[in-house]
């Protein structure tokens, strides 16, 4: 009984704290704008990646984000038509509220990948890096899962 009241009042002692939303709050006319990297091939990582743009979505809502994923490296293969399906399936359904994707033009010569060869509507900058940059002086927040 004794064990009982101690786990009682330790789960009571816990409270949930709400985030506090920085003026401006986000809304439809001042959305929140992130951008992400992929930078890595691996499948893990990719989803862990996609699984926190998901999350911040959701508890921003669709509406109130800007939201752009920047795939650049070995990352460059998450957008391939013929990359993994699983993958390809979250890209989409990530497209269909809006979350751009852009593939870096650097990667994409080096790694011989053609524009065919990726998912479409995809977009393209010259270098991924840069784009982050200059995605972040424009008001962008650079978020790393």
């Amino acid at each position: 009984m004794k064990k009982i009241l101690i786990l009682l009042a330790c789960v009571l002692s816990f409270t949930v704290a709400e985030t506090e939303f920085a003026e401006p709050k986000p809304a439809i006319d001042n959305p929140r704008q992130l951008v992400f990297g992929i930078p890595s091939g691996d499948v893990k990582e990719i989803n862990r990646i996609l699984s926190t743009v998901n999350n911040v979505m959701k508890f921003y809502r669709p509406e109130n984000t800007e939201v752009v994923i920047v795939a650049y490296g070995q990352g460059l293969k998450s957008l391939l038509k013929k990359g993994d399906a699983d993958v390809r399936k979250r890209i989409e359904a990530l497209m269909t509220y809006d979350v751009e994707f852009i593939a870096c033009g650097n990667t994409m010569r080096t790694l011989h990948i053609e524009k065919k060869d990726l998912l479409d509507d995809i977009g393209f900058a010259t270098a991924g890096i840069v784009e982050i940059i200059e995605r972040q002086l424009r008001g962008y927040t650079y978020a790393q899962p």
